[in-house]
């Protein structure tokens, strides 16, 4: 099963987090959703935000434009 996507570039703490949240809260456990934000503050969020939910941080990227990556799997 390919990963959902979810675009909140633009966006600014918390924004980011409460939209990916409200996604993942309707996947089924083990669903993965691929996030693309511009907020720089994501990095420490996203972490903390997975630490505190049991979501797996699968991993993230950076990109030339300036856009976070984050591959997140929904808590099993």
């Amino acid at each position: 099963m390919a990963a959902r996507e979810l675009d909140v570039r633009g966006l600014f703490c918390p924004l980011p987090i409460l939209r990916t949240r409200k996604l993942l809260d309707t996947m089924a456990e083990g669903e993965e959703v691929m996030v693309y934000v511009t907020d720089p503050a994501s990095v420490i969020d996203f972490r903390h935000f997975c630490n505190i939910t049991a979501n797996e941080l699968l991993s993230y990227d950076k990109r030339e434009d300036e856009v976070f990556v984050y591959h997140i799997r929904r808590h099993l």
